[in-house]
């Protein structure tokens, strides 16, 4: 039997369908290991001796190493097919150490979609695994796991914020500098002139914009009027220009550019964005057949295969006309790009979003005809328009009217309906020379506006621009600002909290250096190198240590901790000040004087009409990291709950079966063992008497604690 081990269960049941009896693909389902939480400082690397790591298996992840390692005993060969970049090269690694087998030798897999044709390349051409690959990445997981815990273990310490990394705290910065700008953002006052010229029966727009042919300022209504006073009643045609404009496609996606689109045009969160593109390549079921439908979706590279581009070219000259074949455009990268695969593209040009539509869902086929125009528009030809600018002048001044209409659609063909069109207003016919009557003249007031907050689609662009972070690290960097009360998302804007605003400030203030974007982006040039073999990896760590360590110092004596706002009340207690806390559910009023005093001001909560269905006792609205809810006043002896509008979140717990010949719990003596489901659907035998009791009957009776 030949072993296949991938990341995700979906994906191995997609590539179970193309291979045949002699294959069994298991999934590792992520991560299987990461650094240890002891050791000095809880680091789970040894500063003093080669920064060694040391690695613990995830609790979750016992039983799965316990299956894996099963498979692998009984696997003539054993192939490692984890995600094709630098997270799925360190996994393979983590697997092949875990599972006893050598790093140099095990068949390594790569492929970057996951179709038939793919997968069978991909065996019959296996690789090893890039340790200098895995160096790199592991050089980068324990710099962030220095940083990261440092950083948080001292902002907690002073000010209570929950925690600070290498990319998190540069990115929080970019939002709590934007805010700056809105919030100093002075308007400034200024006027526009602009009026309708009689042509015949027809009328001519057009905007006031120079004066003896300098661009024309206006800074008040007092300017305005003495403008408009000046203009003449009559004006003369000067220039009549016209030209073709062509514009040119987009490059297919890469990660970043396809959250940013798929934040415009469907706000879809980066999260959601990623999860959803996840979904699509690892396979859906289309017409009874399992296939991947994009590429690897993690990449910064713009670049298609080129057979993709040869299948692409066919297909447009039959479905469109050779009219309608582009160029193929070699993009600028931007720094830190890894060219190792492809943009992201459908892997079947043939599966149309037409034809995919009947077999996803709303949001899966929405991002998937994202993609599959996209890929397919930037091998088009571009876009054609007739342009033209007519200028009239009277008295130095000029007047200027735009007009543009589409003579030929090009890639809009298929990509037209995602971006703005130029107008199609056409102009009346004109001739240069001619004299023109102006008929109408509007003066507008205006203010300059302040600079726009971020979203989460420009964040990820400013991400990609500066060079920090990786297409894998984008979502979940959002994510954690917003998990940890940094920032907030109203509407669609990212606006930092209070608590987001005092880390940016003291970061910026004891930890300067790591908190210039350029420090990150070096950083993951440095990394590059370590994979290139150019650069140490102890040298680069040691580098980095001994500097952060001078600043972790100088902030652990010199930053100032920062102290609980007092209420204005005492506590009824002990007689000390009460003071507004932050705890797992929001803020709460407590004691200044703990851990001496636990006394916790209990909130008043507004009882509502209706008694618990389960126990009698007083409803009472509630509130949680989710929103209002209604609860029992009984709670925690009564766990029920529901929605505002009385729609039950929490069933009556059910009375619990135990058959006449269950056996009496070997641990409690109270309790039967009976057969349980937990929260996964796994089958297992435990307790009747939980949680008192939380016994679990292993395969060799000797039990363990539920988890």
């Amino acid at each position: 039997m030949k072993l296949i081990i991938v990341e995700s269960p979906h994906k191995s049941d997609t590539i179970s369908r193309f291979l045949g009896k002699d294959y069994k693909i298991v999934a590792s389902k992520g991560h299987i290991r990461d650094l240890a939480s002891n050791g000095k400082m809880g680091l789970g690397v040894d500063v003093n001796h080669d920064f060694k790591p040391t690695y613990t298996i995830s609790k979750d992840k016992i039983s799965v190493v316990k299956e894996l390692k099963s498979d692998v005993k009984k696997a003539d060969t054993v192939y490692l097919a984890t995600d094709p970049d630098r997270e799925g090269e360190a996994i393979s690694w983590h697997l092949a150490e875990v599972l006893d087998l050598d790093p140099q030798t095990t068949p390594r897999l790569e492929f970057h979609e996951i179709t038939k044709p793919a997968i069978l390349k991909a065996l019959n051409n296996p690789r090893t695994i890039d340790l200098k690959l895995v160096e790199s990445q592991e050089t980068r997981r324990i710099i962030d796991r220095l940083m990261g815990y440092r950083l948080s273990n001292i902002l907690q310490k002073k000010i209570k914020s929950r925690s600070a990394g290498r990319v998190q705290s540069v990115v929080l910065k970019f939002i709590v500098t934007r805010e700056k700008e809105i919030q100093a953002f002075v308007p400034v006052e200024y006027w526009t002139i602009d009026g309708d010229f009689a042509v015949g029966s027809k009328s001519l727009h057009a905007e006031l914009v120079s004066y003896k042919d300098k661009p024309l300022k206006i800074n008040n209504a007092e300017e305005a009027e003495k403008i408009t006073s000046d203009l003449p009643k009559d004006f003369l045609i000067k220039a009549i220009k016209k030209e073709n404009k062509f514009k040119e496609p987009k490059p297919p996606f890469i990660t970043s550019t396809m959250q940013q689109e798929a934040f415009n045009q469907f706000h879809f969160s980066t999260k959601k964005t990623s999860a959803i593109a996840q979904k699509l390549y690892e396979g859906a079921e289309i017409n009874g057949q399992l296939t991947g439908l994009i590429t690897y979706m993690r990449t910064d590279s713009t670049r298609l295969s080129d057979e993709f581009i040869a299948n692409a070219k066919t297909f447009i000259a039959n479905n469109y006309g050779t009219n309608y074949l582009g160029k193929v455009h070699m993009q600028k990268q931007t720094k830190n790009v890894q060219d190792a695969h492809e943009a992201i593209r459908p892997t079947d040009l043939d599966l149309t979003p037409e034809v995919v539509k009947p077999f996803l869902e709303k949001d899966e086929y929405q991002l998937y005809s994202l993609i599959y125009n996209r890929a397919l528009a930037s091998l088009m030809a571009s876009r054609i328009t007739d342009s033209t600018t007519v200028s009239l002048t009277g008295n130095d001044y000029t007047f200027s009217a735009n007009a543009a209409v589409e003579i030929f659609d090009g890639y809009y063909k298929v990509y037209g309906k995602y971006e703005d069109k130029d107008s199609k207003k056409s102009l009346p016919s004109l001739k240069e020379g001619e004299k023109l009557l102006l008929s109408e003249l509007h003066q507008n007031q205006h203010f300059t506006k302040a600079p726009s907050r971020y979203n989460e689609g420009k964040v990820v662009k400013l991400m990609q621009e500066n060079g920090i972070g990786r297409p894998s690290t984008y979502a979940p960097t959002i994510t954690t600002l917003l998990a940890r009360d940094y920032v907030e998302n109203k509407k669609g804007s990212l606006i930092p909290t209070e608590q987001g605003d005092l880390t940016v400030d003291k970061l910026d203030e004891y930890f300067p250096k790591y908190m210039d974007a350029s420090y990150t982006a070096k950083m993951e040039s440095d990394l590059d190198a370590i994979a290139e073999g150019k650069v140490d990896k102890n040298t680069l760590l040691n580098a980095f240590w001994s500097e952060f360590q001078k600043y972790y110092d100088d902030a652990d004596q010199n930053m100032e901790k920062v102290q609980p706002k007092e209420v204005g009340r005492n506590c009824p207690k002990c007689g000390s000040p009460l003071v507004l806390r932050k705890g797992k559910y929001g803020e709460f009023v407590g004691c200044s004087n703990y851990p001496n005093c636990n006394y916790i001001e209990k909130e008043e909560k507004e009882s509502i009409d209706k008694t618990c269905p389960i126990c009698g006792s007083q409803l009472v609205k509630r509130k949680s990291k989710k929103g209002e809810f209604i609860g029992c006043s009984n709670y925690p002896k009564c766990h029920y709950m529901e929605t505002l509008d009385g729609k039950p979140l929490v069933k009556e717990k059910e009375e619990v079966v135990i058959p006449a010949d269950a056996p009496i719990c070997p641990r409690c003596h109270e309790g039967h063992l009976i057969a349980k489901k937990s929260r996964y659907g796994k089958t297992f035998i435990g307790c009747s008497n939980y949680p008192k009791c939380k016994y679990i009957q292993k395969d060799s009776d000797d039990g363990k604690k539920a988890d």
